[in-house]
């Protein structure tokens, strides 16, 4: 009985465990591509620059992606919340950006990357949404309509890198203001 539980938690949980603490960096899907480039659309349309696609930043957006569709969070803690079950410190980050510092360094936690990361999060009851469900809730947002097109708070923000992750019930993305060291990601 011992030897079968044993196999069990070797073939069976084993697995599942490193998924969810997965810290590779995948290829971008199509849908994320298709968020990026409507993204890059928008700004283009507000006077805005591209902003490139990082791969750290990517990295980071994967890492949070999985980590908000496998585990709960307590019902104080916002989406930009992480779990305690990765290669991470957990943050509860709350309405009032109670964790926020923990949040944004998440980026120097999980890459090269060295800069603060800063995040938008969309989740929909259905994991089939588009790009563009995720855009347009963003955009009906003021707080995050603002990161993405820089006004507000972030007026003077410049975008120098963004990673990108839809998967499963979510899309984040992450900004940030420093170039990536590990380069970019050209899509095409």
């Amino acid at each position: 009985m011992r030897t079968l539980a044993l196999l069990f938690i070797i073939f069976i949980v084993g697995p599942m465990l490193q998924a969810q603490t997965d810290t590779s960096l995948r290829a971008m899907n199509e849908r994320e591509k298709e968020l990026y480039k409507l993204l890059m659309d928008y700004r283009s349309k507000k006077w805005l620059k591209s902003i490139p696609i990082s791969p750290s930043l990517n990295k980071v957006a994967q890492c949070h992606v999985r980590d908000l569709n496998t585990y709960p969070r307590a019902k104080k803690c916002n989406m930009h919340s992480w779990s305690k079950n990765g290669p991470w410190k957990p943050v509860c980050y709350t309405d009032n950006h109670k964790g926020a510092d923990l949040a944004h360094i998440k980026p120097s936690e999980l890459s090269s990357y060295t800069g603060e990361g800063f995040e938008i999060a969309y989740w929909n009851s259905s994991s089939d949404f588009t790009a563009k469900n995720a855009l347009d809730g963003w955009k009906s947002s003021y707080g995050h309509n603002s990161m993405i097109i820089n006004l507000g708070m972030w007026k003077k923000s410049k975008w120098r890198a963004i990673g990108i992750a839809v998967e499963g019930n979510y899309a984040v993305v992450w900004f940030g203001k420093e170039t990536d060291p590990a380069g970019e990601i050209i899509i095409k």
